[in-house]
Order: C-alpha cells, then sequence, then structure tokens
C-alpha cells in the first residue's frame, strides 16, 4: 500500500474496525484493474460485499470514504432498515468531465449525505472545518509526497524498495513482475516528481514544502486538541494520515519527524488507527 489514496481509505477502513482485503496493483500493467468490470483505471477500487445483496463497487478515495460514512450516518439514525443503500449513495457523488482536462472530477467528494436528517447547527461548522481540511489534503499535502519520495534516482529506488517489502510484492507478483516494478516504476515516478514539483510550484529544496505542509497542518489543530476533530479523529485526521502513513519507512518520512512537530500527533492517529477507535461509531444493525 504505497498509493497515499490508497492508503487514506485503509486509515478509514481500519479506525472503523471494517473487515476487508487488499489486492496489490501492479503499478505498470495494472492488470488487477482490468480484470475488473470498471473503466476506471485508478487505484483505489473498493468491492463492498453485503449480505444478501449484491456487490457495490466504489470509486476514487474521497468519495469511498464519503459514501461509507454517509452510509454510517444513515445507519445510525434509521434503525428501522429505511436508510439509503450503497448503490442510492453513491448517485450523490457523479463523475464530470473536467474541461480542458483529460481526468474526472466528483464535486461532491468531501460532503457527507445525511438525507433527511437534520443536522445540528453546532456540526455545521465542524463540517465545514472538516470538508476544507480533506481537500487540502488533496489539493496541497498529497502534492508535497511524490517530489519527496522520487526526489533523487537514488531516493526513488530506495522508495520502491520499502514499497515492495510493505506490498508484499515478493509474494504477491512475479520476479519480472516485481523488478519491472521497481525499476522502471522508479525511473518514471522521478520523472514524474519533477513535473509535480514544477505544476504546484514546490520549492527548490523539496524538503521544505513537505515541512511547511507539516507545519501547516498542525498549526491548524492547536494546541488545545489532539486532533483535527477535536478529541477524536474526524475525515481529515484520517486522510493526512492515511497519506503520510503511505511513505513511512522513507526517508521523507523521517526527514518530517525531525524537522517538524508532526510526530506526535502521527502516533496519536497511530494508536487510533491500529485500536480501531472509531469501531463503536459503525451502528449495529
Amino acid at each position: 500500500m504505497s498509493c497515499p489514496f490508497c492508503c487514506k481509505v485503509r486509515a478509514f477502513l481500519d479506525c472503523y474496525g471494517f473487515s476487508y482485503d487488499i489486492v496489490e496493483v501492479d503499478s505498470v500493467r495494472k492488470k488487477q484493474l482490468k480484470a475488473l468490470d470498471t473503466t476506471y483505471n485508478k487505484v483505489p477500487v473498493l468491492i463492498v460485499q453485503q449480505p444478501g445483496k449484491k456487490e457495490v463497487q466504489l470509486v476514487d478515495s474521497c468519495v469511498i470514504i464519503s459514501v461509507l460514512k454517509s452510509f454510517m450516518e444513515g445507519s445510525h439514525h434509521n434503525m428501522d432498515d429505511q436508510s439509503m443503500t450503497l448503490d442510492q449513495l453513491n448517485q450523490f457523488y457523479p463523475p464530470l468531465q473536467e474541461q480542458n482536462k483529460k481526468g474526472i472530477e466528483y464535486p461532491n467528494k468531501y460532503f457527507i449525505m445525511y438525507g433527511e436528517i437534520k443536522v445540528p447547527k453546532e456540526m455545521h461548522k465542524l463540517l465545514k472545518n472538516e470538508r476544507k481540511w480533506r481537500k487540502w489534503c488533496d489539493e496541497v499535502f498529497i502534492h508535497t509526497i511524490a517530489p519527496n519520495v522520487y526526489r533523487t534516482p537514488s531516493e526513488s529506488l530506495k522508495t520502491f524498495a520499502v514499497y515492495s517489502r510493505m506490498g508484499e510484492w515478493e509474494q504477491n507478483f512475479t520476479s519480472m513482475e516485481r523488478n519491472t516494478s521497481i525499476y522502471v516504476g522508479s525511473a518514471v515516478m522521478y520523472i514524474l516528481g519533477k513535473v509535480i514539483k514544477r505544476r504546484y510550484n514546490l520549492k527548490t529544496d523539496v524538503r521544505e514544502s513537505l515541512y511547511d505542509a507539516c507545519s501547516e497542518w498542525m498549526k491548524a489543530i492547536g494546541k488545545e486538541q489532539p486532533f483535527m476533530g477535536g478529541q477524536t479523529p474526524d475525515l481529515a485526521d484520517l486522510a493526512v494520515y492515511g497519506a503520510m502513513s503511505s511513505f513511512e519507512g522513507c526517508q521523507a518520512f523521517k526527514d518530517a519527524h525531525e524537522n517538524t512537530n508532526i510526530g506526535l500527533w502521527y502516533q496519536r492517529m497511530q494508536t487510533a488507527v491500529e485500536t480501531n477507535s472509531l469501531i463503536t461509531r459503525i451502528p449495529k444493525r
């Protein structure tokens, strides 16, 4: 699990105690994605199996998280089985083709759908802040990762070696697939890291941009609360934690901990995620 977007989803699933299996995707050939009945050619893709119901396929990390969170909220407030299904909720996140771009965008992806549930006024500000920082994670923080972990050819190769160990590529891929992913992937990502650096106007020393993002995040949390969500993590906490966990073990991760104060927050989040601290918020049906 080296993709920041995949790791965001994994952090959410872990913190809420969901059971799931991981399918590692060959980053070069992507044959695992081609086996799915989908035109979506990116990760993550989440296949949800519901007892007695058909499988539901969700795509885009933010949409996956928002749909699941919306489903949980609906189930919590509608214990008479009148809550919307995952399929129905997914319709609230229609994909739109961005003008002058090849990508697909999901305009509502940071919103939780409450339907007819009346949201208390005091929650509006918290939800707005959560959306703001989820978006910041995607538009600022994540863009500092690739230029840092693929900063030089040697660092890029070391990063892929870390990913190989994390993803157990020796068990999941053939030797040829593994070596292709490592050597071709590291070369491609080194170049892509430079492109991202220019596109998002990162500093000459990209480490400084990473440190700035970490410091901005910690300043926003403040000293009065352990998480952005207050006493418990919110979706923004899980997004940033997931993105950061994607390069744990890399030199950039170590440098960020040594040069900013993000380490204590990350440790708190790690404990929260690994102990499924939000599992009590999943409604029992």
